[in-house]
């Protein structure tokens, strides 16, 4: 008998052993979940109510069952607690608030009691599988990994990475792409979640991320920091475009990039099915950089504005189709790249543009300021595009301009500070028309033309203002005011301006407390 029960204690061991390499967790673990499956079986033996608890010996394998309760003065639950009288008969010194040690004989067991027992550990274990592998992985996101294809479901790919699985999903594979079972695959953990059916890893091949750890890969000076890797975006299998730049003057980046006969570059392409690769050297000027990742087309001008995040580029009307590329492919590469909206228009469209601008400027000081067509192209030519340029001026500055003196400088600045009286009168008037409450237009900030354009968009209390999110007021797609050149912080502070009499009430009511 006793080499029976030595037999059994080496094979539990054994078999802790056995499941802790396989699924590569801690053998603590699995002895743990042996002992919730123990504990199960003598519950359904003795009585699901019992307080039982079992222990296994992890260098010898003994094992022991014992029952627990608690001593009371007044016993309530007879499985789980005992009176200070019948605790004392098995130890002399119990007293109310201890805990009584009932030890029980091993159980045999049953056919349900064994597959019960079962189910408890492959649980446990399954648990302390996926968590090891949330472990592993968590840490390892950006990191180009290799796996074999395991099966492809609804277009997703379910990839094998050896202690656990990924998945590539529809939007993160390469366009055209085949991948089928068994074959070997590279690709980028972009993410590791946590969810009820254990972690899962989220891979991807359409990245920018993954092009720029298959360079790093296959170039040495990239790996070591020589070569950085600015800026990065893909049509994923068809087309990309990455910003280089070297911190070694001697070392010219997208030469080490490309390789001896373009061995390096070709690797890469290669990997992505043929994707094309421009390799552009990257500027901190943003023109310069903007020319650059146009490439192959040529520009003639980049015009910059800062506070719409956009540039407008003019090519000549030869390479208009080159620059936007097959369905408008180099221009959004370039605009990603950038990270600015990119306008292109050809040299003829920007000729005729400026002529627009030109005319409908100087029509607008000789209606507004009462002047002849050539001052008023004259004010156009130096510059000036607002009356309130005109009005606030230094006198000094508007003096200076050829053919001009003090005086007429001075007769200049106030016709135009009346022009912007006349207009703020007349918006006023409109404000009023459209039923714009007098308290919005108190608000720091607002002017009458703002004040207009609230009305015509339905905004006429402080209360309409005061419900609106920053981004609808002054967002730069859809905001109301997105033309008033209004920061985010400046919609922030007017907003909060309109609520404020919603807290006068309750400010009140902590003053009088």
């Amino acid at each position: 008998m006793a080499t029976a029960i030595s037999a059994n204690k080496a094979e539990l061991l054994a078999i802790a052993d056995a499941v802790a390499r396989e699924k590569s967790i801690d053998r603590g673990i699995v002895i743990e979940a042996m002992e919730d499956a123990i504990q199960k079986a003598a519950r359904a033996r003795y009585g699901a109510e019992n307080d039982i608890r079992a222990k296994i010996d992890a260098k010898s394998g003994d094992m022991r069952l014992w029952r627990v309760v608690e001593v009371v003065e007044q016993v309530e639950d007879y499985f789980k607690q005992t009176s200070v009288k019948d605790a004392q008969k098995r130890d002399a010194d119990a007293k109310v608030g201890d805990f009584v040690v009932d030890p029980l004989p091993p159980i045999e067991f049953g056919r349900i009691a064994a597959q019960a027992a079962k189910q408890v550990i492959v649980q446990k274990v399954r648990d302390a599988e996926r968590e090891r592998q949330h472990e592993e992985y968590k840490d390892r996101v950006n990191e180009v990994i290799t796996g074999v294809v395991k099966r492809v479901e609804f277009g997703h790919v379910v990839v094998d990475l050896g202690r656990a699985e990924g998945v590539i999903r529809r939007d993160q594979q390469i366009p055209r792409e085949v991948l089928r079972v068994n074959d070997r695959v590279r690709s980028l953990i972009l993410n590791v979640r946590r969810e009820n059916r254990g972690p899962q890893i989220f891979l991807s091949r359409a990245h920018p991320e993954f092009m720029k750890k298959l360079f790093a890969q296959e170039v040495p000076e990239i790996y070591d920091g020589i070569i950085e890797i600015k800026a990065c975006a893909r049509d994923a299998g068809s087309r990309a475009k990455i910003g280089v730049i070297s911190r070694d003057s001697s070392i010219d980046p997208v030469g080490a990039c490309v390789g001896m006969k373009g061995s390096r570059v070709q690797a890469v392409v290669q990997e992505l099915q043929g994707e094309k690769i421009d390799i552009i050297p990257w500027s901190p000027d943003t023109a310069t950089f903007v020319v650059n990742a146009l490439q192959p087309a040529e520009v003639s001008k980049v015009v910059i504005d800062e506070d719409e995040n956009r540039l407008e580029v003019v090519v000549p009307d030869d390479q208009l189709s080159l620059a936007i590329g097959r369905r408008g492919q180099n221009v959004r590469l370039a605009s990603q790249l950038t990270g600015h909206q990119i306008d292109i228009m050809t040299e003829a469209d920007e000729s005729e543009k400026r002529q627009r601008e030109f005319i409908e400027r100087s029509e607008m000081f000789q209606r507004e300021l009462d002047v002849d067509e050539t001052l008023a192209q004259l004010l156009v030519a130096e510059g000036f595009t607002e009356l309130e340029e005109v009005g606030y001026v230094e006198l000094p500055e508007l003096a200076s301009i050829e053919g001009f003196d003090d005086d007429l400088a001075s007769e200049l600045q106030n016709r135009a500070l009346e022009a912007l009286e006349r207009r703020e009168a007349a918006n006023r008037e409109e404000r009023r028309g459209l039923g714009v409450e007098d308290a919005v237009g108190e608000i720091e900030g607002i002017t009458e033309a703002m004040l207009v354009t609230l009305g015509k968009a339905g905004i006429k209390t402080l209360d309409d203002l005061g419900d609106l999110a920053t981004d609808e007021l002054v967002g730069k797609r859809d905001g109301i005011l997105k033309d008033a050149g209004l920061s985010e912080e400046d919609g922030n502070r007017i907003i909060m301006a309109a609520r404020a009499h919603w807290f006068e009430g309750d400010a009140d009511a902590d003053a009088g407390a």
